[in-house]
């Protein structure tokens, strides 16, 4: 089984960026956490992060056929990627958004997703955990 996890615009600043809100983990480190626990499952990740929408898009396009879900965190595409929303809607995998801060507790205009309708759940404001969190729900099949 493999898994893509996408990360969006300026999650590649994680562990400088807002710390106080992001947590202190990099990208590196969170993507580390992420293929230790997929080994544990049995399960193969294939990881992007781009800061281009386009980009993000062609990723799913591209390895979505050999997949068997979408972790996301669309950073700021959440509010208005509405592309990326197609993209991933179009591949009829599950798909967990994922947010490292509680984006319903800050400012009105991050509580607002494109992407919540399409996937299958969100996970927002377990910061690195919530990663971990999308990944077991997706490796593990549904009785």
């Amino acid at each position: 089984m493999k898994i893509l996890v996408v990360h969006g615009p300026n999650l590649n600043m994680l562990g400088s960026r807002q710390v106080a809100v992001y947590g202190d983990k990099t990208l590196n480190e969170i993507d580390s956490l992420l293929q230790k626990r997929a080994r544990e499952l049995g399960v193969e990740l294939e990881t992007l992060q781009s800061n281009h929408e386009g980009a993000l898009v062609d990723f799913i396009q591209e390895k979505s056929p050999e997949a068997a879900g979408i972790i996301i965190n669309p950073g700021a595409l959440t509010h208005y990627g509405l592309s990326l929303r197609d993209a991933l809607a179009d591949t009829s995998l599950p798909v967990i958004e994922v947010h490292l801060s509680n984006i319903h507790a800050r400012e009105e205009f991050r509580q607002q997703s494109v992407i919540a309708p399409i996937a299958r759940g969100q996970i927002s404001g377990l910061g690195w955990r919530g990663y971990i969190a999308a990944l077991e729900i997706i490796a593990t099949p549904e009785a």
